[in-house]
């Protein structure tokens, strides 16, 4: 059981940091990453909260050192993907991960870049500079996302994880 969730997870990690360059939102210093917050859903429901927060933290991580991301990846990422899972531990359905997925990243993570670009980056940007791309970004990640998990893609690993 933990090797198929090492392995998922190393997946969702590959996949994340090699689309990073393909398909981005550009904003101001931001680059907002619709398959991050499709990835945050999907391993918040198939890993949970622990590893779905991982997954993004290691993702913004390689997309810094690959310079495909900014310092704004970390709460972008992350912060939704902890909310997702939660929510997905509490309500065992993809809408709440979805929801906590666009909640913690649009709006907490939105606000939480705001505070970075402005104390790191020197940005004199105002929060709801971040906010509206980053719900962009996340509300088409987290229903791709809904999509594929719907689809029947995930099916047998779901179906051996119990969901």
């Amino acid at each position: 059981m933990q090797a198929r969730k090492l392995t998922s997870a190393a997946l969702l990690v590959a996949i994340g940091t090699l689309s990073a360059h393909l398909i981005y939102i550009p904003a101001g210093v931001s680059k907002c990453f619709p398959v991050q917050h499709t990835i945050n859903v999907i391993g918040a429901v198939l890993l949970g909260p622990e590893y779905a927060v991982s997954i993004g933290f290691l993702i913004a991580c390689l997309r810094n050192m690959f310079g495909t991301g900014s310092l704004l990846a970390f709460p972008g990422s992350m912060i939704g993907a902890l909310i997702a899972g939660l929510a997905y531990s509490k309500w065992k359905a993809i809408p709440a991960a979805m929801a906590g997925e666009i909640f913690g990243t649009g709006i907490l993570g939105g606000l939480a870049a705001w505070v970075i670009a402005s104390a790191v980056l020197g940005s004199k940007a105002a929060a709801w500079f971040f906010i509206p791309p980053f719900l962009v970004s996340t509300i088409g990640g987290s229903i791709i996302a809904g999509l594929l998990l719907k689809s029947g893609l995930f099916a047998q690993i779901m179906a051996k994880e119990g969901k």
